[in-house]
């Protein structure tokens, strides 16, 4: 084939054609925007903090006394697994608030064997039959009354610390005076199966998204598995007043309430990190999900846009590639092609990259790349679908 004829076939598009890849174009254009700079955010941010680690002399310097607070709710196997990584913590001054929520197995009792061993650990609990939908809320209120430093750091009770400079290194966040809101990541364990994959990618791209977030300066939510914030805060904002009828949300909407890209740090370093187990079975994963997403409709209407804009644009674009492999001119399907095969390869780079930052593990990019057409899809089930109020606990 000649140059003239290639010319040819190439002016042969018709205006759909042009029309379609024009905008399939500004569409990828918008994804490759939003991987590299909120996704990729987090590997950026965690290189840049490495440079910037402070000595320990004026670490030394300010390390303010800290409250770590858990609720726990019939945990008495997840308490007596993990608690005492906690309770371990390299760290001159800090205090252990468990608050019992009503347990019904041996919470208690396991509360009161680590009291026995370590001085540092202080304990509550909700009155039976409180008339609170979210009793947790209430949990978390009581002990931010009762702990005794202005510093809050909260965790789950089976949330077990990358290490013994947990406490430090979320503390670490507040070393700007102006900080008020400390980020840092809760992962899954790795086990073999289906459900933790899912668990695990779930955790890692929302955790990407809302620490990326927080990096370009659009705090939404952080998870209650690993957040900070000064007790003064809370309480300068009414605590949970205003979303204590939500049954959930104890963690991202009070971030989503608070959160400013002035007031809030995020830290990254691995020892920051806390881990727990992931759900072992789908329906325990869907319920867990489906909690999780009952609170969004509750966001700031600028946080519930820009979280919808994205999962539109992307279904935009899986639609103008399938409709160029269906209607298109064979020079369309290979601009199609090189566009998906291109926005494929760049959100598997940034999320693998950015799970090994936050201490994962890597995902198959084809694995990856099915996450990204069905993730959205059941979001969307789960949100729509009807579910009673007492189907959802936390």
């Amino acid at each position: 084939m000649t140059t003239d004829e290639i010319l040819a076939y190439i002016l042969s598009w018709g205006t759909w054609d042009i029309v379609l890849t024009s905008v399939l174009a500004v569409i990828t254009a918008y994804e490759l925007y939003y991987i590299i700079r909120y996704l990729g955010g987090v590997a950026r941010y965690a290189k840049k903090q490495r440079r910037e680690t402070p000595s320990a002399e004026s670490e030394a310097q300010s390390l303010p006394g800290v409250t770590v607070v858990i609720s726990a709710r019939n945990e008495g196997y997840n308490l007596e697994h993990y608690l005492q990584a906690v309770l371990t913590q390299d760290y001159p001054t800090f205090e252990v608030f468990v608050v019992d929520d009503g347990s019904q197995d041996d919470t208690s009792d396991v509360i009161e064997r680590y009291k026995g061993e370590y001085p540092n650990i202080r304990t509550t609990f909700v009155p039976k039959g409180a008339r609170v939908s979210s009793t947790k809320k209430l949990a978390l209120t009581m002990a931010a009354k009762s702990a005794k430093y202005d510093y809050l750091l909260l965790t789950d009770a089976d949330c077990c610390p990358e290490s013994n400079q947990w406490i430090r290194s979320m503390m670490s966040g507040f070393d700007q005076d102006a900080t008020e809101v400390v980020l840092g990541y809760g992962g899954c364990f790795y086990t073999k199966g289906k459900i933790n994959r899912l668990s695990r990618y779930d955790t890692v791209y929302t955790g990407l998204l809302y620490l990326g977030a927080a990096i370009a300066g659009k705090p939404y939510m952080g998870v209650g598995r690993n957040l900070a914030y000064k007790k003064s805060t809370f309480f300068s904002h009414g605590g949970f007043a205003g979303m204590a009828h939500q049954l959930a949300g104890d963690d991202d909407l009070f971030v989503n309430k608070v959160a400013t890209r002035s007031n809030t740090a995020v830290v990254l370093n691995r020892e920051s990190v806390t881990w727990s187990p992931s759900k072992l079975t789908w329906h325990d994963w869907v319920q867990q999900k489906r909690r999780h997403l009952s609170v969004s409709p509750a966001y700031r209407w600028q946080t519930k846009l820009w979280l919808t804009t994205e999962p539109v644009v992307r279904a935009l674009f899986y639609t103008a590639i399938i409709l160029t492999a269906v209607f298109g001119h064979p020079v369309s399907w290979a601009v199609a092609l090189l566009f998906y095969i291109l926005r494929g390869s760049v959100l598997a780079s940034t999320v693998n990259k950015g799970a090994k930052t936050l201490g994962e593990r890597g995902f198959a990019v084809l694995r990856l790349w099915w996450y990204d057409i069905s993730m959205p899809l059941m979001t969307l089930m789960l949100m729509s679908s009807q579910r009673k109020k007492r189907d959802l606990t936390w």
